[in-house]
């Protein structure tokens, strides 16, 4: 079986963007990865993200050229990313399978990175993702 080298991505829905972010950024010192109106990603420890969702603009997929990221949010499940190896994705497509879990949606990221959701049993939007997406070590 493929493994799974750490955990990415966690998501917290806010109520105020910059509250949240000036909270985190305040007191634990995370740098700003990225920012939109939709979200803030937060650098921690060079080697994780914390994404500060905007509560509800999650409800719908969001489309881009390379791929859907599916909803997700505290109507229909939280939002985690697993960091996989590149070499590992095929393999996890096949144990995902194999397992009779569907893949919600395949995203080929233009820096390389690529994504795999699925659906927990709670229905919260799992990810599994390849290096080269964020800028960590």
């Amino acid at each position: 079986m493929p493994k799974i080298n750490g955990i990415l991505e966690t998501a917290l829905y806010v109520a105020d963007l910059q509250r949240a972010t000036d909270f985190y950024c305040t007191l634990f010192g995370f740098e700003i990865l990225s920012r939109s109106e939709r979200l803030i990603a937060l650098n921690v420890a060079d080697c994780n993200v914390l994404l500060l969702f905007l509560t509800g603009v999650t409800q719908e997929p969001l489309e881009f050229e390379c791929g859907v990221i599916p909803p997700h949010g505290p109507a229909c499940g939280t939002h985690f990313a697993f960091s996989i190896a590149k070499e590992d994705f095929k393999d996890w497509q096949a144990e995902l399978s194999a397992q009779h879990v569907p893949i919600e949606s395949i995203v080929n990221w233009p820096g390389g990175a690529r994504s795999l959701y699925i659906r927990d049993p709670d229905d919260n939007l799992v990810e599994l993702i390849t290096p080269g997406f964020w800028a960590l070590k």
